[in-house]
């Protein structure tokens, strides 16, 4: 692998030759000769060279050992590649920031009072959750992450690390390392495992992050602006399908989180106490500051003439209570003098003000407001005492079935289920108005509906313990009426945090989640109602907004990309008058995944092509998978994916509408047409097709990557075949390790073919943002499919009739989804007009075929029976290699 790359990319070639050093030093000569040659004669192949036309070239020669070793091989040279890729920015956000958002919005006529007064209410908040697309181990992405820290050094010009060593062989003892770690996980993921994994990016990388951002922005503005970014949790608190999320989890995630940023507030207040020395022999001190100097009772004689060093004695030892207050221990280095826990974060950050206000009474003076003084202050305005804040996700059918239990059990109503919704509406805000609680002590409760009560008891107990903003919203999966909201209510109001009266208050948000093409079709009607009732219009009055979730997973299983893309356009468009009828600011969160089938693409791309109108300076968005790493692995692509976010929010809140109100018309009545047509070609092949499902079942790797124990939850809602029922991260994994990539493109050729006047089309992709991303997304998804690597999996399929009919309906609305985009784009090939991407994807091609037909192999000989271990293991390998150099899968 001496020559492994083949982009002229002098990272690349540098990483790969150690590549190919480490295998042959580890591996020996003669697998490093057999893996060179398959990779040589792949790339030939791909390059067009005379001779190389075979496909498989040494592919069957290679022993299950070999197998396995050349699998790792492969899978390690595309992490290196995808490390360059985030270095050089290849497939990560653009490089968009807030001061080129404010110099494009002043070239609009907004200026940046505009920009303030929007950031006065603003939230935008990336949500961490647990969705299992992730295929690596997080062993394997340190070391990753240890390389490009190196890489950044040799960038600087520098030979030798702080420690000493030679930054060359550093990289090449990573790259060694990596070699000998174990690629799959041996145990299943638990819940835990999970929690700890969203908490490394947490602590490691969005703790020093945003306050590093926010000093940038406040530079950017010439003021301070309010922490209108932050991080937002799934982990622990989801439990929509997932058994294994309890109250015990959700007590777990919030003590580690609390404990996590308080140690690191020790870190930076003993920081602080080094930096601070200044002396009373040298400068007058306010008189808040020596009182807050005084009641640190820091006696210490070498500190008489240092009131901030004394100052931040106190505030470490009250730190360090209120850490025994809140974790039940004392911290891992506790403070010498005793202290009284904070109440609250607001007690901190009041302290820390009296310390910068004592530096200078200016508070742009950089003494004061700028440092490592700055950064804690903003730290504990942002993350205060639970680092991120915890949502909490149920299906609407749990909570169906617990509240009738509970209403049964207190004589309120023996037949809730069978209430039509006005009935259950009227009930229901009956129960929500009285102070009177359903659950009784003496009642005995099914299993479920026990541990739904502990889950909002525990979040009662949190809000008590780590203050209100580690628990706000409540998601309530497969919303599809006004009573599947207030039952939440009914549940929140048993913990006391719903409080009945006349002016009644919830404590925690209650989110309705729209799945479906349907529920995306019925979310405006729904949430008319929901803001009519006066109870509910009153608590979101005093909240100033409500928040509605939108889910793109789901609704493309159901419709496909582009009915599914077109119906969250629509839906949310349809809500902004409902919002604006009720004098209230609308929230939407986006419920995407990392692969273009669930709502993966640019989050840049994706918010400036929102609605006018629907962003409002608020926004969430998941964030999932291997998209985590690739977004957060580090601080710098952390900085640029979060500054991508702020940036893309300001420009789509504040930028004047480009469309025309005419043009804007035509537009959407095209993208009716299109989608109906598109809707209908693809339910006709995914669920009126007579044996879709076995050949899907068949022609992909789905049964096999339950096998990979990425993720605590299980891969269906139900024990169930049925495609209705599969969950969308593996229904779109599966099509990508098959190279298919289905759900990101198909339907759309039928649409396009049937549409006459592709100059209209043309003229959308030019002037609409939102269809120009649509097409940007699914022109990423063809390139990375592959019709002919696809035809050797269908061939798995066992009744060849079958095989024939269903791919060659697939093949045949392939090849039109991508003559259609080339006519619509004016192209001669796949991302002509976007060389970066096109040189990333061509890359790995040569990569990617190898692993897939091997892939293959495996797959038949296992399903023919074979036990060797090592067969299952290279099948995990190969769904491991395959995800990391195709990147966002799943």
């Amino acid at each position: 692998m001496a020559s492994l790359a083949i982009a002229n990319n002098p990272d690349i070639r540098f990483l790969g030759r150690l590549l190919g050093d480490v295998i042959r030093a580890y591996g020996g000569e003669e697998l490093f000769k057999r893996i060179e040659y398959i990779r040589a004669t792949s790339v030939d192949r791909h390059r067009g060279v005379a001779g190389a036309g075979a496909i498989d070239p040494g592919l069957d020669r290679l022993s299950l050992d070999e197998t396995l070793d050349f699998v790792r091989g492969f899978m390690l040279f595309s992490m290196l590649a995808n490390l360059v890729e985030d270095r050089h920015g290849s497939e990560t956000e653009p490089q968009a920031d807030v001061t080129s958002a404010l110099e494009r919005l002043a070239g609009s006529g907004i200026g940046r009072d505009a920009v303030k007064a929007l950031l006065g209410h603003a939230l935008i908040v990336p949500v961490l959750t647990a969705h299992p697309t992730e295929v690596r181990r997080k062993s394997m992405i340190d070391h990753k992450n240890r390389i490009a820290e190196l890489m950044r050094l040799k960038d600087h010009g520098l030979e030798e690390t702080p420690d000493g060593d030679k930054v060359d062989e550093a990289i090449l003892r990573q790259i060694a390392l990596l070699w000998q770690t174990r690629v799959l996980r041996r145990e299943k993921l638990g819940v835990a495992d999970e929690i700890e994994t969203a908490l490394s990016y947490l602590s490691d990388v969005f703790l020093p992050v945003l306050p590093a951002l926010y000093a940038r922005w406040d530079r950017a503005l010439g003021e301070r602006v309010p922490s209108f970014l932050r991080a937002g949790n799934w982990i622990g608190g989801d439990r929509d399908g997932n058994p294994f999320v309890t109250a015990d989890s959700l007590r777990l995630v919030l003590a580690r989180s609390s404990q996590a940023v308080l140690g690191y507030y020790f870190d930076a207040v003993h920081a602080l106490g080094a930096e601070l020395s200044i002396s009373t022999e040298h400068v007058q001190v306010s008189a808040d500051l020596l009182k807050l100097a005084e009641a640190s009772h820091d006696t210490g004689g070498s500190r008489r003439d240092e009131p901030y060093r004394r100052a931040l004695s106190g505030i470490y030892a009250r730190l360090s209570a209120t850490h025994e207050k809140l974790a039940d221990k004392p911290p891992a280095r506790p403070a010498p003098i005793p202290g009284q826990a904070y109440a609250d974060p607001a007690e901190l950050r009041e302290e820390l003000a009296i310390i910068a206000r004592g530096l200078s009474a200016d508070p742009n003076d950089p003494l004061a407001s700028g440092g490592a003084l700055g950064r804690l202050i903003r730290a504990v305005d942002t993350f205060g005492f639970h680092l991120a804040t915890l949502d909490m996700r149920q299906n609407s059918a749990v909570h169906e079935r617990v509240v009738a239990e509970l209403l049964h059990a207190a004589g309120v109503e023996d037949d809730y289920a069978l209430l039509d919704e006005d009935a259950r509406v009227a009930l229901l805000r009956r129960e929500l108005a009285s102070p009177r609680l359903l659950t009784s002590p003496y009642a005995a409760y099914s299993e479920e509906t026990a541990s739904e009560l502990a889950i909002v008891r525990a979040a009662a107990e949190a809000h008590g313990k780590y203050g209100r903003q580690c628990i706000t919203h409540y998601i309530v999966s497969m919303a599809q009426s006004v009573s599947d909201l207030l039952e939440v209510h009914v549940l929140l109001k048993e913990a006391g945090l719903y409080i009945p009266g006349d002016e009644p208050q919830a404590h925690v948000m209650a989110i309705p989640l729209f799945e479906t093409i349907a529920d995306l079709e019925g979310a405006p009607a729904i949430m008319e109602a929901w803001l009519a009732l006066p109870e509910v219009a009153a608590i979101a009055a005093a909240r100033g907004h409500q928040e509605v979730m939108i889910g793109y997973s789901d609704s493309n299983k159901d419709g496909g990309y582009l009915t599914s893309t077109w119906q969250l356009s629509r839906g949310s468009t349809a809500l902004k008058p409902v919002f604006e009828r009720a004098d209230l600011a609308m929230q939407l969160f986006h419920g995407r995944g990392g692969a273009v089938g669930r709502g993966g693409g640019s989050s840049f791309s994706a918010i400036l092509a929102q609605p006018p109108g629907t962003v409002q300076g608020r926004i969430r968005i998941t964030e999932q998978g291997e998209v985590i790493a690739a977004k957060y692995g580090s601080r710098a692509s952390a900085m640029t994916n979060l500054e991508a976010m702020a940036s893309a929010t300001l420009i789509a809140s504040l930028e004047p509408e480009q469309l025309a109100p005419a043009d804007a018309a035509r537009f959407a009545a095209a993208m009716n047409q299109l989608s109906d047509t598109a809707f209908k070609a693809y339910r006709g092949l995914v669920y009126e097709t007579e044996g879709f499902k076995t050949f899907f079942r068949q022609a992909t790797p789905i049964a096999e990557i339950a096998g990979l124990k990425i993720g605590s939850r299980p891969a269906s809602r139900k024990q169930s075949d049925a495609i209705e029922d599969l969950r969308a991260i593996p229904w779109v994994f599966s099509w990508a390790q098959a190279r298919v990539m289905l759900p990101g493109w198909y339907g759309v050729g039928a649409a396009i073919e049937a549409f006459e006047d592709k100059g209209l089309l043309r003229e959308m992709a030019t002037a609409w943002p939102f269809f120009a991303a649509t097409l940007a997304n699914m022109e990423q998804v063809l390139a990375k499919s592959d019709m002919a690597i696809a035809e050797h999996y269908a061939a798995m399929v066992e009744d060849p009739a079958l095989r024939d009919q269903v791919f060659g309906r697939i093949h045949s609305g392939w090849q039109s989804t991508h003559d259609g985009l080339l006519t619509i784009t004016r192209q001669t090939r796949l991302l002509e007009k976007h060389p970066g991407l096109e040189t990333s994807i061509r890359l790995r091609l040569p990569y990617i075929e190898p692993l897939n037909l091997l892939q293959i192999e495996l797959l038949k000989r296992h399903r023919a029976g074979e036990d060797d271990p090592r067969i299952g293991e290279g099948i995990l390998l190969s769904i491991n290699a395959i995800a990391t150099a195709l990147r966002n899968s799943g």
